[in-house]
């Protein structure tokens, strides 16, 4: 990647920030009414929650057809002592990022793939609701592996936030937000001609 080469691309970052959007959406409607702030949540968990498949799906067909899916997968060069103590990895991202990325996408995948049961038992203006797909049984462990990844995801949510605002941390923020791969220096720090 040269230095000119934004690190991550347009459509790129705007997956990003769309699937961050849809996750507040998600987060929000699924947590607010269990603290006591009722509203009618149902419509706009899963209409989100069907963006987030789609969104999923993009991210997935430009991870192996656009992107090489190697520079996120873990290997064992990411576990090399020297490059876990200075966080780095051999290529575009670190062994944390690699880590994060795994925890998150596999949190994500099992959010989708419950809560895509879980729109069986809704009626929308796409089809009808059908409970009877899976046994009482099988509904309570959908719902508890749908409860759990969604706690482990605002768990997930609050770390990346977090980390996301450190001052060691500030180009990888701007290269999300602007494409930017590096820090532009100021124009105060920049030596002056004499």
């Amino acid at each position: 990647m040269s230095v000119n080469e934004p690190r991550h691309r347009l459509p790129d970052r705007l997956f990003h920030w769309s699937m961050a959007l849809l996750v507040f959406l998600l987060v929000g409607t699924g947590f607010l009414p269990i603290i006591g702030i009722n509203f009618d949540w149902v419509p706009t968990h899963w209409v989100s929650g069907t963006l987030l498949i789609i969104a999923v799906l993009f991210h997935l067909w430009r991870s192996f057809f656009v992107h090489k899916i190697g520079e996120m997968i873990l290997t064992l060069r990411d576990f090399h002592p020297s490059r876990i103590i200075a966080h780095e990895g051999p290529g575009k991202y670190s062994t944390s990022q690699k880590l994060y990325h795994a925890a998150v996408s596999t949190i994500i995948l099992l959010l989708l793939l419950t809560g895509g049961l879980m729109l069986a038992k809704i009626d929308t203006t796409f089809w009808r609701r059908d409970p009877s797909i899976l046994t009482d049984q099988q509904w309570g462990i959908v719902y508890v592996c749908h409860g759990a990844a969604a706690s482990l995801l605002l768990f997930f949510l609050i770390l990346h936030i977090y980390f996301a605002f450190l001052p060691e941390h500030r180009k990888l923020l701007l290269a999300m937000t602007l494409g930017q791969n590096e820090e532009k220096p100021s124009e105060e720090n920049e030596p002056k001609n004499p």
